[in-house]
């Protein structure tokens, strides 16, 4: 059988280098976007157990021919027992190792399992390690997102004949999701957001059984998963000429996005970032409807690491791929949102989506 692509060894290279900085002699990865991040590995049951000198992956019998498929670089120990029972049983934590966890996403209860599995062991948790090597992605994930992004840009073209007064926004919800399926995505990012009339001042209001009206704003927000990657856009169109104030409100929208677009580099803090939006939008005077930060990083999760946000330290890398997503929402009235997927560069960035931004009038 042939293997799919391994990723890059790279990755556990610079988890490795970062041991003697967090204090710890091992890494156990839980969390299954870090596990497959670092190992390729996609099953829903599986923990890794990353040493100064191995890399061993446990799942158990279900994922056998998928862990030989996806996974190089690791050995791979099949579980008879619970995954954490069958480290302990083969003696893979040593008395007194100091062992790292993904400090950002294991419970409590998790916690307190490994404390009474390992009794003996010293468990570390350490926030923001994984997930700062793996806001830089390489072109390999570059590409992923590419054509994930892609599947996106050609629904949203596909779709605008649908979007009709008398149309109910669950139907296009679940036309994007079929359409999106059909070009090779493996799942929805994320569910599904269509709001029209007052029902766009909600940031995330997941599509309802409302019929689109006429000379109503229509902002859909969706996004697809191809091999493990995501994209995620949101275009705004109009079901009929627009009234004036929401033709300025979404110009004011869009020379924000614009300008953030512009903006964006590497070595940029991601809260003057943020703030190249929000000043377009408060001389506008719009500011107090801007209810959201300005984006978020995007690869194996929808929503990870750097924040762009007022209230990030995070600075730009070459190589991050964030969203760029300002919108003004007026209650009682409605909203407009305008995203694109782009990767930061040294000197500027790219925008990843080719769909039209300019205001679509059905």
């Amino acid at each position: 059988m042939k293997r799919s692509s391994s990723p890059s060894a790279g990755r556990i290279r610079k988890l490795r280098s970062e041991f003697n900085r967090l204090g710890v002699d091992a890494f156990l990865v839980t969390f299954q976007p870090h596990l497959r991040y670092l190992s390729g590995f996609s099953g829903s049951s599986g923990a890794g157990l990353l040493t100064r000198n191995s890399a061993v992956l446990f799942t158990d019998g279900r994922y056998t021919e998928q862990a030989e498929l996806e996974v190089t670089g690791w050995r791979v120990v099949i579980c008879r027992d619970g995954l954490l029972d069958e480290i302990s049983r083969r003696g893979f934590l040593a008395h007194g190792e100091r062992v790292a966890f993904d400090g950002n996403t294991l419970t409590y209860a998790q916690y307190h399992t490994l404390r009474k599995i390992f009794p003996k062991a010293s468990f570390r948790p350490r926030a923001e390690t994984i997930e700062k090597i793996a806001a830089v992605k390489d072109e390999g994930e570059i590409e992923k997102i590419r054509k994930a992004v892609a599947i996106t840009d050609r629904v949203f073209g596909e779709i605008l004949e649908l979007i009709k007064p008398g149309v109910r926004e669950m139907d296009i919800a679940a036309e994007i999701s079929y359409r999106q399926r059909k070009l090779g995505a493996e799942a929805d990012a994320f569910e599904t957001i269509v709001a029209s009339g007052e029902r766009g001042a909600l940031p995330h209001g997941r599509a309802s059984m409302k019929k689109i009206g006429r000379r109503e704003l229509v902002t859909l927000d969706f996004g697809c998963v191809y091999e493990g990657y995501h994209s995620d856009m949101t275009r705004t169109v109009s079901v009929g000429r627009p009234v004036p104030e929401a033709a300025k409100i979404y110009r004011t929208t869009l020379d924000a996005q614009s300008r953030a677009i512009e903006a964006a580099k590497q070595g940029m803090r991601s809260a003057d970032l943020d703030a190249v939006a929000r000043t377009c939008i408060r001389t506008g005077g719009y500011e107090k409807y801007f209810r959201h930060s300005l984006g978020h990083g995007l690869g194996l999760q929808i929503h990870e690491p750097p924040r762009i946000s007022v209230m990030s330290t995070a600075t730009l890398e070459s190589g991050n791929v964030v969203t760029i997503e300002p919108g003004i929402y007026i209650p009682g009235w409605g909203g407009v949102r305008i995203e694109d997927d782009v990767v930061i560069g040294k000197a500027h960035c790219e925008v990843l989506n080719r769909s039209p931004k300019e205001l679509i009038v059905l």
